[in-house]
């Protein structure tokens, strides 16, 4: 995967965004689809999720996590620029994400060797489709 210029997300295992753009590089050069596929695949399956989440359907997928919407409360703030005004924010439908159990294992375990200073004996299992 190449990093474009401009792009924070780094190939050595850095910290930065992913873009969509990295995304489809990534899986171009691991699977014999072209580039131009595997953005429509990518570009199908946001959408997919995106439609299922305003119809405020849960999206679980298996070892990654869910989607779903959730109600926030009506809630009482004060105006940034005059502290002695309140708001009155209205409720509201929002998307959130929950992690699966083996994606916070993933994360935990890339975390773990800066940490500890000392790396786990073997990363977490692979997903199983």
């Amino acid at each position: 995967m190449r990093t474009r210029p401009g792009s924070r997300y780094l190939n050595d295992g850095g910290f930065g965004p992913m873009t969509k753009a990295d995304l489809v590089d990534r899986v171009a050069s691991r699977t014999d689809l072209t580039k131009r596929d595997v953005a429509l695949v990518v570009e199908e399956l946001l959408e997919a999720i995106k439609d299922a989440l305003a119809q405020h359907k849960h999206i679980e997928i298996r070892e990654f996590g869910t989607f779903k919407v959730k109600r926030r409360k009506a809630s009482m703030k004060y105006n940034p620029r005059d502290r002695s005004q309140k708001v009155v924010v209205p409720e509201k439908m929002v998307p959130v994400f929950k992690p699966s159990k083996f994606l916070k294992e993933r994360v935990n375990w890339m975390e773990a060797p800066k940490e500890t200073g000392t790396a786990p004996t073997e990363p977490p299992r692979e997903p199983s489709f």
